[in-house]
């Protein structure tokens, strides 16, 4: 039996004798024995617990007698191909909350928007359905910018704090479902008021803004789109690496290889 069928083997086991827990206790127990049944040792890191645990509490530790660290892809995520492309981190990788990203980028090309604006729209939630939710619009940023015109990755980093302000010129109002989801006394920290009255004067904040008026502020189920739809806007305006995103070497290469492998211990 391999690695992947065993760690299967132990989430079904697990399933099965949990039935009637919590939800949350439940994906507990199913997730700690999938872990159990690794060959290596897998690690979460710090960011990934905070909040759950007080990082600067005492832990038990990571290593485990008889047992060596994972430094491999993880066996319970599905395989990465060698030469990885964007496309293959948006079906191996990617949350599915992806489809937003679609649909914004569905919703540009539908305005008429330039095929800058509509791969930001693509890439401006990149780091969200990806890797880091907080701050989502710098990550996203760096993650493209290696691989991007310099217009697109300014946008999708701005494009963060632009959401929290309005542009009755261009039409824009503050999303009625950020007072939902943050509550009617809600305002934006002084960091992204910064952010919003640097990008307002510079010379590519319609591009930003942009971004927010093709936004979806609500997941729409009954719309579904392919990212083969976009096949030739990436390949105009994506420099894809040839050694494959992570392999490259470029400023951010480790982000893209830590997306790829998320549970290795170095």
């Amino acid at each position: 039996m391999n690695a992947k069928t065993e760690i299967q083997l132990a989430a079904d086991t697990a399933a099965q004798s949990t039935q009637g827990m919590e939800a949350d206790d439940r994906a507990d127990a199913i997730e700690h024995a999938m872990a159990s049944a690794l060959e290596r040792v897998a690690v979460k890191s710090a960011i990934y617990t905070s909040g759950e645990e007080d990082p600067t509490a005492p832990r038990a530790p990571l290593s485990k007698p008889g047992r060596v660290m994972l430094m491999e892809e993880d066996p319970r995520l599905r395989k990465m191909p060698e030469k990885p492309t964007l496309a293959d981190f948006f079906q191996y990788r990617f949350r599915t909350a992806k489809q937003h990203l679609m649909q914004s980028a569905a919703l540009a090309k539908k305005n008429g928007c330039d095929e800058k604006v509509i791969l930001a729209c693509l890439l401006h939630d990149i780091s969200v359905v990806g890797f880091i939710q907080a701050d989502h619009g710098y990550w996203g940023a760096q993650l493209v910018e290696p691989y991007v015109d310099e217009e697109i990755a300014w946008a999708i980093r701005y494009h963060q704090a632009l959401r929290f302000f309005p542009d009755e010129s261009v039409g824009y109002d503050y999303p009625e479902a950020y007072v939902k989801y943050f509550g009617p006394d809600f305002r934006p920290s002084e960091i992204m008021q910064q952010a919003h009255d640097y990008a307002r004067s510079h010379k590519w904040y319609m591009t930003a803004r942009q971004i927010t008026l093709n936004d979806i502020y609500s997941f729409d189920p009954t719309v579904l789109i392919e990212l083969d739809e976009f096949t030739d806007i990436i390949g105009r305006n994506f420099r894809q690496p040839k050694e494959g995103l992570g392999n490259d070497h470029s400023p951010s290469a480790h982000m893209w290889r830590t997306i790829i492998a998320p549970t290795r211990f170095l």
